[in-house]
């Protein structure tokens, strides 16, 4: 990684070469990503795909890069565009009197953004330092990964038209309802202080109107080696438990404890998914499963929400920037308001 803005090129033209190289070599690991891990494990080494080993493993590996190319890709672009952000007229738009209208236009930003729910969390830092209010931005932090267009697309095809706009409608309430009862209970205490400064040379600076572009390229280079040096010990540890899991869930155990006889089936169905890890697209597949097993839709959109939502990676990734307490109470809003909906939609669907 770059230390100093001395290390950055100085003439314009040099610049946007060297970002435009940038953004191409990220980009080409990305893609490639992939490719890269199905040929070392199926190819060279011959491990069989299908095994819960292969899966596990390949998860692991595959996961770790892939997060890790989002995390610097998002860190940078958040706080190179943050820098151009004039915190005044952020607050001044979204906080006050129109939080909860700041608390709409955020879980409606979350949905048109394809983040996972560990990818969200530095665009989540992001916001806290531009002053974007809190609960504004934990309704962002919850719409992003809850509500993805792929599982949109994906629940339409498989189950319909209405199946699809009551898991956009319950995601958006949650989001908007969750991220508005965080906003009003004084949680700003309860945020890590490194979340709320801007940081420049190793030096917190107040405005950004004034910085250059190299300055501010600078400025997203520092907080990638920042914010990675401060979480890889989570991404590992929550990425590593994703991948324990993956694979092995259990869906036998889910369709014979958490079917329609069940009146505690929805709760079993968000015990069992907050330890899973995986994207709104990626749960599919064992959602189908499961509804073919006979468990109800309510049930099925707790268990994808609880998924993607309230994964147990993304909440050690969390606790590095929350407090215990906020984490808890993020959890207990969230969760209360996926079993609700579960339980809702089950007595609407039956």
């Amino acid at each position: 990684m770059l230390k100093n803005a001395e290390k950055l090129p100085t003439s314009r033209r040099r610049q946007v070469a060297f970002l435009a190289a940038s953004v191409f070599v990220w980009v080409g690991a990305y893609r490639i990503n992939g490719w890269v891990w199905n040929h070392l494990f199926y190819n060279l080494f011959d491990m069989t795909p299908t095994a819960k080993l292969t899966e596990t493993v390949h998860f692991f590996f595959f996961d770790l890069v892939k997060i890790g190319l989002l995390l610097i890709g998002i860190i940078f672009a958040v706080t190179v565009l943050r820098s151009y952000m004039s915190v005044e007229r952020t607050r001044a738009l979204l906080g006050g009197r129109r939080e909860g209208i700041g608390n709409v236009l955020a879980a409606g930003l979350g949905v048109i953004t394809p983040f996972c729910s560990c990818s969200a969390v530095p665009a989540f830092i992001g916001f806290v330092a531009a002053g974007v209010p809190l609960g504004v931005t934990f309704s962002f932090l919850i719409a992003s990964p809850l509500v993805n267009e792929i599982a949109v697309g994906m629940l339409f095809s498989l189950f319909g038209f209405k199946i699809a706009a009551i898991y956009i409608g319950a995601g958006l309430l949650i989001a908007i309802v969750a991220g508005w009862v965080i906003g009003h209970i004084g949680a700003q205490r309860w945020v890590e202080p490194f979340v709320f400064e801007t940081k420049l040379g190793g030096q917190v600076i107040n405005t950004t109107s004034a910085l250059t572009f190299n300055q501010r390229m600078q400025m997203g280079i520092e907080e990638v080696n920042s914010i990675l040096l401060k979480i890889w010990p989570y991404l590992f540890v929550g990425i590593g438990l994703g991948a324990a899991i993956h694979g092995w869930a259990p869906a036998d155990f889910f369709a014979k404890y958490a079917g329609r006889g069940n009146i505690f089936g929805v709760v079993i169905a968000v015990g069992i998914g907050v330890p899973l890890y995986s994207n709104a697209a990626g749960i599919m597949p064992m959602v189908q499963a499961l509804h073919e097993k006979g468990l109800p839709m309510g049930t099925l959109l707790a268990f994808m929400m609880s998924v993607v939502a309230l994964s147990m990676p993304e909440m050690i990734l969390l606790r590095r920037v929350l407090k215990p307490q906020l984490l808890v109470v993020f959890i207990a809003v969230v969760g209360t308001g996926i079993v609700a909906v579960g339980y809702l939609f089950n007595a609407l669907l039956s």
